[in-house]
């Protein structure tokens, strides 16, 4: 059944790539354009495309407003499914409007997010202020969103369920030399209410079943603070190339905790640009996860999602971009025009979560691994 959790962090991969590294420096409005993207993503028995569109434009010298429209279509038979349930089909819509203003050396942003599904209805309200310091070399960023979330059963239309989300964040950039731009951010994130999937159940030690085990609801706790520090740098090479670092570091009330560093290349030739990214994460489980529980009822708080389990992921993306409208050239109110397709591999080792799927005795188990290809395509205008 649906778990709407995991879909939205693909969202977010999607719509990173789409608005591009952004601006440096918060004096400068965001550039008018528009964007059209086709995403798919194929592994562990899901799949998810769709298509979203993205309109930005300046309303004046100091206002820039922008609309996006996204939508998924999601087929799953993952082994959360398959082991547990029927596999399904659902589709999401998800749009949103913002506006960035422009005062001085101060910018001010306003966003709002709607995402509705069958079983899962998100709101999201997010401001920030950018400053400008020491002659635009410095960068001082404050944000605070606001998310507001029903959560259902497609089964059951008297089920419902609130999540409450608050995120709070700093972020500075710092401008060393001509060649090397730093940026270090730091987050907090607060969730209060229903915080696991209706859906999902996990499974206890039964000898009196056949199979060895049963199943019965996870139950998590109803509160969870997430903490996470960030460092990127970018170095511009001699030849007009880039080379990027990052590294992550996350932890939460559950004991998750996890690193998570990538490294990018990027080189520019004529109107062609092409670029690498290697991601590596690691992760330390919730203290709530286990893969098989010895008893119903075992602990207080019982999870079985995968994603809480120990585990280690890597990611290589491969990203080629073409601009077939040049400012030199243009086409009438067309400015520039890009296409950019990226493909990405993603592999992911779960330490302790097991491939119930193969029959094998209970607690004997393969651990499960995922295998996915990601691949979005989509063109920009700039007018």
């Amino acid at each position: 059944m649906p778990d709407p959790r995991p879909r939205r962090g693909i969202l977010l991969t999607a719509l990173a790539l789409l608005a591009g590294p952004g601006s440096v420096l918060a004096s400068v409005l965001p550039d008018e354009r528009a964007d059209i993207l086709y995403h798919r993503y194929e592994g562990g028995g899901v799949l998810i495309d769709g298509p979203s569109l993205l309109v930005r434009k300046q309303v004046g010298n100091s206002l820039s407003v922008v609309g996006n429209y996204y939508l998924d279509m999601v087929s799953s038979a993952s082994i959360d499914v398959v082991t547990t349930a029927s596999p399904y089909t659902e589709e999401r819509t998800q749009w949103s409007v913002g506006m960035d203003y422009l005062r001085g050396n101060t910018t001010m942003s306003a966003n709002y997010v709607s995402s509705v599904e069958s079983d899962f209805d998100a709101t999201t309200y997010s401001l920030s202020v950018s400053q400008d310091m020491f002659g635009d070399l410095t960068t001082l960023t404050l944000s605070y969103a606001y998310g507001d979330d029903i959560v259902g059963r497609a089964d059951d239309p008297e089920f419902r369920r609130d999540n409450r989300r608050q995120h709070y964040g700093i972020g500075l950039t710092q401008i060393l030399t001509k060649n090397l731009i730093t940026s270090l951010n730091i987050e907090t994130i607060t969730d209060e209410g229903f915080l696991n999937n209706p859906y999902r159940s996990v499974r206890y030690a039964d000898a009196s079943s056949p199979i060895g085990y049963s199943y019965e609801p996870e139950l998590y706790p109803n509160t969870r603070t997430s903490n996470a520090v960030g460092f990127r740098a970018r170095y511009f090479l001699p030849y007009r190339a880039a080379l990027e670092g990052e590294y992550r570091y996350f932890t939460d009330t559950w004991e998750i905790e996890s690193h998570t560093m990538a490294v990018t290349y990027v080189h520019p030739v004529g109107p062609w640009t092409f670029s690498a990214k290697y991601r590596y994460h690691d992760q330390v489980g919730a203290a709530f996860f286990r893969d098989l529980f010895s008893r119903s009822q075992a602990t207080n708080f019982r999870g079985r999602d995968k994603e809480l389990s120990d585990l280690t992921s890597s990611t290589v993306q491969l990203k080629l971009s073409y601009d077939f409208i040049r400012d030199a050239d243009g086409w009438g109110f067309l400015k520039k025009g890009r296409v950019t397709v990226a493909l990405g591999m993603l592999g992911v080792d779960y330490h302790e979560f097991r491939d119930l799927t193969t029959g094998a005795p209970v607690g004997e188990e393969p651990l499960y691994t995922l295998d996915a290809d990601i691949i979005q395509v989509f063109f920009s205008f700039w007018y």
